[in-house]
């Protein structure tokens, strides 16, 4: 015992409750060098990620994904060339969005909901948006964390993305994630939003079936249909139907059907409609999946599936034109010096905000 010694955070007269000990060396490390720090991670050529995503190569689907996830310059055009690369082997999966308010279940039903579909033979990619810490701009929930049993399937690919304050609670290259999973033979997408209500279009804007889940008991009916989230919705799922929630759950449920036949239906010739279901107990889930193939079959047929995603497309190129214009514009070096000027006589009421645009724009 007399090479052992207490460590320096132990408190004074501590006694044999703190039981860690440090032992000396026997002997002096000659042979360790000091560190110069973190070794550099091993970069891939746009070559090698395109072969890997095509391959299914998880690693190399995530190292993509970081790829155009970068806002720096530099990989800008390494990002995009591999879209475009990989664009052709695309658009063969169902796109999925699933939203919810907090608490409703989500990350739970998607689990469990991946996890069944895996089981009927189908590969499964979730793009789970997590809400972003206002400090290191991260996730904050770790969905890859918090779905233990889906992330363990060789069929699964999970990847969780900083929302980054991003309106829908989609992140921003959320898109472009989308085309790379697709490339990598992931046929059913499933993308889960923070649930932050009414900017939820913007998940509605990139997948054909749009989900809504619901919890009994919580006064989300009306409520509901006062922000309109109920519009946008194929299908709306009760979810914690179990237990002593299931007569609140089935109540929930019939009062939401109700409310449909007044509400306008997010799809041409779909009849929006609610069902319930356990996430936890696994029941409901065979309905759910018969509606969304029922969806994409109907759609097919009548051509709405195609004109969605064609429109879509269209969407996605005005709102990066969009971010390009604003971006180039605040990049100009007279906006960066005409700008702190302008904003600080806006400040102190000396200026008209219309008139401070308007010169900023001249």
């Amino acid at each position: 015992m007399t090479n052992k010694r207490k460590p320096e955070w132990t408190p004074d007269n501590a006694g044999r409750e703190f039981a860690s000990r440090v032992r000396e060396a026997a002997s002096p490390a000659s042979n360790i060098t000091a560190s110069s720090g973190a070794q550099p991670r091993k970069r891939y050529d746009t070559a090698t990620l395109v072969k890997g995503v095509l391959a299914g190569d998880r690693t190399l689907l995530s190292k993509a994904i970081t790829l155009i996830e970068s806002n720096s310059e530099q990989h800008f055009e390494a990002g995009q060339e591999l879209i475009r690369q990989l664009l052709p082997h695309s658009g063969k999966s169902i796109r999925i969005g699933i939203t919810g308010v907090p608490g409703a279940g989500k990350s739970t039903f998607i689990e469990n909901f991946g996890l069944w579909l895996i089981g009927q033979g189908h590969q499964v990619a979730v793009l789970a948006i997590d809400p972003s810490s206002s400090l290191s701009r991260g996730s904050i929930l770790g969905d890859k964390t918090r779905m233990e049993q889906l992330s363990r399937q060789s069929g699964s690919f999970i990847r969780p993305s900083p929302s980054s304050g991003a309106l829908g609670g989609v992140a921003r290259k959320t898109r472009e994630s989308l085309i790379l999973c697709e490339a990598a033979g992931y046929d059913i997408i499933l993308i889960e939003t923070v649930g932050v209500g009414q900017s939820e279009t913007t998940v509605r804007s990139m997948v054909d079936f749009f989900l809504l889940m619901q919890i009994p008991g919580a006064g989300d009916e009306l409520q509901g249909i006062k922000k309109g989230i109920m519009e946008l919705a194929d299908l709306i799922v009760v979810n914690k139907a179990d237990g002593d929630n299931i007569p609140a759950a089935e109540l929930a449920c019939r009062e939401l059907n109700n409310a449909l036949h007044y509400l306008r239906h997010a799809t041409k010739g779909w009849q929006t409609k609610a069902l319930t279901c356990s996430a936890l107990h696994q029941t409901g889930l065979q309905e759910i999946w018969s509606s969304i193939t029922r969806f994409v079959q109907q759609g097919k047929e009548n051509g709405v599936f195609e004109q969605r995603r064609q429109a879509q497309v269209t969407q996605w190129f005005d709102c990066l034109l969009s971010e390009a214009v604003l971006n180039r514009f605040y990049s100009d070096p007279d906006i960066k010096e005409k700008l702190p000027a302008l904003r600080t006589e806006v400040e102190n009421g000396t200026l008209p905000v219309v008139l401070a645009v308007k010169q900023l724009l001249d």
